[in-house]
């Protein structure tokens, strides 16, 4: 019966979402931080491994955890291959240790006759001999075991705490009634770009910004060139496809269109094909192809949105009306989010009798751009699609790309937000967007960062988008697109602009967080030069984004406090303290404001009387300060916000 039941307790292991249900998420090279609490019966010693190896593999990589507190281990691995992973804790009473500890109690206590224990001992040792793979390894423990069954008390006592017979039975214990905690939970381990990317979303067809006319494929370098010059990596589209004729959209969302009038990408299908062609206007998959390997020379990504819409004259239609909502009367029906309607698209109804025909169809268009070279795709209101849907389109796709990534475009309630993010989602939208108050930010990015979410929620934070221009960046001009950018890049390693931000566009419909002659449905003239543009500034932040590893990380983010309500303190570090990162901002984009701010110093291994330097990033001034508090003042026109290099 000794092995009919665990010797050793395993419960409460952290990071587990859901029970493990879903996968928590790291990227290549991250640490893995496992906690469990671990225990059993009586008064033995117990040990513990971290054990973690790719799902499929059939060894595991182990290593020791450590005694935190009250029964909790620690241990900590790092993952190296992107690929999902699986992570256990393993346990066993610890013989020899347990031997070793009352053993030195006896002899401590005075107790001269050991003569049964010091057998006891030789027996684990002579045990652990003949586990011993290494033929050295195991003499010696020979050696030791003979030692330890005829020498004397103290002399046992000596051998017993040697530091060299600690290791080798360390190396060979006895776990064959070790307990191991299942199932065995799992992490996915994504690329880099998952986690740290700076994302530019431009229309091909407004490429060029000319009013008259659209642009091509072929046109669209000179942006592709700006966009690196600001320090952007992602080069995000728009769809790409066909767009449709039938209750083709004009200028500002009206239901007429005049002729000439390009109609909206997300209106996807005509004529020319759906979601696996190329609007003709822009050119062809080989002109796409081409662009493709441009942007890659240069050492940036093309996402690609993921838009599962279909306009009246999309091929779908004809050949599978059976994949869409029906009236009572037959006819298909078209999207609505009352009080809006989109007459120009018609929803696919992804629990259709045929769905499994339909799901299928959905993850060959991806796979079938990333046959083409795309693995970035940012996924329109996926919201409105089961969860299932895409574990199983997600799951599909990386088996064969394992590199490709999906961001979740999902402005909607919280559970379902966090609820696709489990599902797989290697990024999501945020609500930063509409996030602008002190205790809003703070709250806000403490769940964000500090809490559960963190483990599987990887925020992409955008302060505008094609269908949304707040009103904090319309009220307050070009300093609140100074500091939103800021707050956007420094508050997580991952952020993107909708172009026409860097020319702090903020022209909107009255009363509406939408953009007035939006170019969702016309074409956009502009001077991509335009006098006030905050071009320079963007790549200053992304220049310091990408010399500052502290800001290329998630879980780091710390506020500090600031005494005015309008500043805002907060700060970034990586483990060893080597890069320190310290990020003060005015909220208020109308007035100036100034305030103590109080610096954690503690965490520096700074003292109070301390002096050291903060070097302010974004204008190459050095300050000196001196302790906890010290005083900071920021106008808005000038400069709305100090990045703080600490110097100890």
């Amino acid at each position: 019966m000794a092995g009919a039941f665990p010797s050793v307790v395993i419960e409460n292991l952290q990071p587990l979402i859901e029970g493990g249900r879903y996968p928590i998420k790291r990227i290549v090279g991250e640490d893995l931080a496992v906690e469990a609490d671990i225990f059993k019966d009586g008064h033995d010693v117990v040990a513990a491994v971290l054990k973690w190896r790719v799902l499929g593999k059939r060894e595991w990589r182990e290593t020791p955890m450590t005694f935190v507190d009250n029964d909790r281990w620690r241990g900590v691995c790092t993952l190296y291959d992107e690929a999902i992973h699986e992570y256990t804790v393993e346990a066993w009473t610890d013989t020899f240790r347990s031997w070793q500890s009352e053993f030195a109690k006896k002899f401590d206590g005075g107790i001269s006759d050991l003569r049964s224990e010091a057998l006891e001992g030789a027996a684990l040792v002579e045990a652990a001999a003949r586990r011993a793979r290494d033929r050295a390894d195991a003499a010696r423990l020979r050696e030791f075991s003979e030692q330890i069954a005829t020498m004397a008390n103290s002399e046992i006592y000596a051998i017993a705490q040697s530091g060299e017979l600690e290791v080798l039975m360390a190396t060979y214990p006895d776990r064959s009634a070790a307990a191991q905690y299942a199932p065995a939970p799992r992490v996915v381990v994504d690329r880099q770009a998952a986690l740290f990317g700076a994302w530019y979303e431009f229309f091909p067809r407004s490429a060029e910004g000319r009013g008259d006319r659209g642009s091509t494929f072929r046109d669209c370098l000179p942006r592709v060139d700006d966009a690196k010059a600001m320090g952007f990596d992602v080069i995000y589209f728009p769809p790409i496809h066909p767009i449709g004729h039938t209750n083709r959209k004009g200028r500002n969302n009206s239901i007429t269109c005049e002729p000439g009038d390009p109609g909206v990408p997300w209106a996807i299908g005509s004529e020319a094909g759906g979601h696996k062609a190329v609007e003709p206007s822009l050119g062809t998959l080989a002109d796409f192809d081409w662009l493709q390997k441009q942007v890659r020379k240069r050492g940036m990504e093309i996402a690609l949105d993921f838009a599962l819409n279909c306009s009246p004259d999309h091929p779908y239609v004809k050949e599978h009306p059976e994949w869409f909502y029906k009236r009572p009367d037959g006819t298909i029906k078209y999207a609505e989010n009352p009080p809006k309607k989109y007459e120009d698209i018609y929803p696919l109804n992804f629990r259709c009798e045929n769905w499994r025909e339909l799901w299928a169809e959905m993850k060959s268009i991806v796979l079938f751009w990333a046959e083409h070279g795309v693995r970035i795709f940012r996924v329109d209101n996926p919201h409105t699609k089961p969860v299932a849907f895409w574990e199983y389109l997600i799951t599909g796709v990386r088996k064969k790309y394992p590199d490709t990534m999906f961001l979740s475009e999902a402005f909607t309630r919280p559970k379902m937000m966090k609820a696709l993010a489990k599902a797989g989602f290697n990024q999501s939208y945020t609500y930063f967007t509409w996030r602008n108050s002190k205790r809003e930010l703070i709250e806000y990015f403490t769940e964000l960062t500090q809490m559960e979410m963190s483990e599987y929620f990887r925020p992409n934070l955008w302060p505008n988008t094609p269908d949304i221009l707040p009103f904090v960046l319309q009220e307050g001009g070009r300093p609140a697109f100074m500091t939103r950018v800021l707050l956007a890049a420094t508050l997580s390693p991952l952020y993107g602009i909708y172009s026409g931000y860097e020319l702090c566009e903020n022209k909107a419909l009255p009363g509406r967080e939408e953009y007035l002659d939006s170019e969702k449905y016309q074409f956009k003239e502009r001077d991509w030069n335009e006098p006030g543009n905050i071009k320079d500034w963007i790549a200053r932040i992304n220049k310091i984004r990408r010399e500052n590893r502290a800001l290329q990380l998630y879980r780091n983010l710390r506020f500090y406090h600031a005494e005015s309500e309008a500043i805002l303190f907060y700060g970034r570090m990586t483990a060893a303290r080597d890069n320190i990162i310290l990020v003060v901002v005015n909220l208020d984009p109308h007035r100036k404001q100034n305030s103590f701010v109080y610096v954690p110093i503690e965490e520096f291994g700074q003292m109070e009387s301390d002096e050291y330097e903060v070097y302010d990033l974004l204008n190459d001034t050095r300050y000196t300060w001196r302790g906890r508090q010290n005083y900071v003042e920021l106008d808005p026109e000038i400069q709305p916000a100090h990045i703080f290099l600490v110097r100890r």
